[in-house]
């Protein structure tokens, strides 16, 4: 009997998603240029401020039930219908707190301007709920092209309104605005193509089987969201709405890149493991070629990022947003290894081993937050908060391949054996771009010399050297081609 999630299935859906991705994070990076060039770093920092409030919330809401809709082999439509009214429940109780919460968190951030747009940015909240039922029901069946349609659409929408908020003097209304369209209009297309609606059923008994699985999961997003905007928190506290500003941005240009293939391999992974579980040979093959082909591309994505940086920012946000520059190198490395975390956590999802996805994450953050402790009291910089994330991010890639060395039989030691070439090549390119710098040429001279050498120095050096990962991604496109 054939597999449901064939190997052609999994390669188109993981085309679609990928493209859906990099459509949508392109399309928002494009407008957050705009929209930098016309803004102040202040009015970022304090969209970020608001932002975490909202994230930490969304893990309530889309964590969790929303996994274990996509995990769980036997899922009704009563099913998705049950959760969707849990969670709306969810979401009002909430918005609730979040609205009265509001003063006290513009006191204690010394922002009195920020209650009204927070109250109202918070609102996203509910079509996000819906949001991620739908998101569930059509990652089961690895059709992503409606989430391709309702996301190019979305960004389409909330640029036009917020471009003209922001020329209008809107100020950090844009960036509500922006969020606010963005979330609505993503729900409203895919309402009409997904063609799913609620059910005015509710059965508790299956949402508490959905749950024993999800609420591992769920405490796991509410550590990983927290400790994640920790750093923005603290700074944001110590110092000042500007430099929270540049370090969001910073962060902004190498996140830009990482949630789109992130997001890619994980709504993928996820299914077509989940579908295997009981193959770990096939989740294991599945593993390494995501990891390979995910090392090979990302790390010189990284790297050049990382040695244009300079010129890169002048260019496109002007001069005034330079102080992003040193964020954003340390990211393009704190982030180069999301793609290998990932890889190893949806294997131990699709496993259905939550438990040890909790005891990771609650491992990794007490690490992590121990060294964000360090930082802020030994250091007292802005640029060591960031630093603590690249000390974190190699550690954290052995704790989470350790498991899978039982769960799938593919060890760490294995892991580092297949994303080293192509670290070792993009580390060449890198140092090769970075003397570029050298000829002391104009800010666009110097970026486009430096992507030029830096594209021909990688894959002349892979073609020299054939790493498996170079052979796999030619063997991919050249059955492509021949179909």
């Amino acid at each position: 009997m054939k597999h449901p999630q064939s190997k052609k299935s999994v390669f188109s859906a993981l085309v679609w998603k990928f493209g859906e991705r990099f459509g949508f994070q392109l399309s928002q990076f494009l407008l957050q240029l705009v929209l930098a060039r016309i803004l102040d770093p202040e009015h970022y920092g304090q969209l970020s401020l608001m932002a975490i409030f909202i994230s930490l919330s969304n893990v309530f809401i889309q964590r969790g039930f929303n996994t274990a809709l996509i995990q769980n082999k036997d899922v009704t439509d009563d099913d998705y219908s049950s959760v969707f009214w849990v969670t709306m429940g969810i979401v009002i109780a909430v918005y609730t707190g979040l609205f009265f919460a509001a003063p006290a968190i513009a006191r204690f951030y010394e922002m009195p301007d920020l209650v009204a747009p927070f109250r109202v940015i918070c609102l996203a909240l509910f079509p996000g709920a819906l949001n991620s039922i739908q998101l569930a029901k059509v990652s089961r069946a690895l059709d992503f092209k409606h989430i391709f349609l309702s996301n190019i659409t979305a960004i389409l929408v909330a640029a036009a309104g917020s471009i003209t908020v922001a020329l209008l003097g809107g100020g950090l209304w844009a960036l509500v605005t922006q969020y606010l369209l963005t979330i609505s209009v993503s729900c409203l297309v895919m309402w009409f193509s997904v063609g799913w609606r609620p059910a005015f059923v509710c059965h508790i008994q299956r949402v508490k089987v959905l749950f024993a699985y999800g609420w591992k999961l769920l405490v796991s997003g509410l550590i990983d969201t927290l400790y994640q905007d920790l750093r923005s928190l603290v700074i944001g506290k110590k110092y000042d709405s500007g430099t929270l500003g540049y370090y969001n941005r910073g962060k902004h240009f190498p996140q830009f890149i990482i949630t789109a293939i992130n997001t890619s391999v994980q709504s993928v992974l996820l299914p077509a493991m989940s579908a295997d579980q009981d193959d770990r040979t096939r989740v294991k093959r599945m593993m390494r070629s995501s990891i390979m082909l995910s090392a090979f591309i990302l790390f010189p994505m990284m790297a050049g990022l990382a040695g244009v940086a300079e010129p890169l920012i002048s260019l496109l946000l002007t001069d005034k947003w330079l102080p992003c520059v040193p964020y954003l190198r340390i990211y393009c490395f704190t982030l180069a290894f999301s793609p290998v975390h990932t890889c190893n956590l949806q294997a131990i999802n699709a496993m259905g081993r939550s438990d040890i996805f909790l005891k990771l994450e609650i491992i990794k953050k007490s690490m992590g937050i121990t060294a964000l402790v360090i930082a802020v009291f030994c250091f007292d910089s802005p640029l060591a908060i960031a630093m603590t994330g690249v000390v974190t991010t190699l550690i954290s890639c052995f704790i989470n391949a350790y498991p899978n060395k039982s769960l799938v039989n593919y060890t760490y030691f294995e892991q580092m054996k297949d994303i080293l070439p192509s670290f070792l090549l993009s580390a060449v390119m890198l140092g090769v771009v970075l003397t570029v710098e050298l000829l002391h040429l104009s800010s666009f001279v110097t970026m486009l010399l430096q992507v030029a050498v830096g594209v021909v120095v990688y894959f002349a050096l892979a073609a020299l050297f054939r790493p498996e990962p170079f052979r796999l991604l030619v063997q991919l496109l050249r059955s492509k081609l021949k179909k």
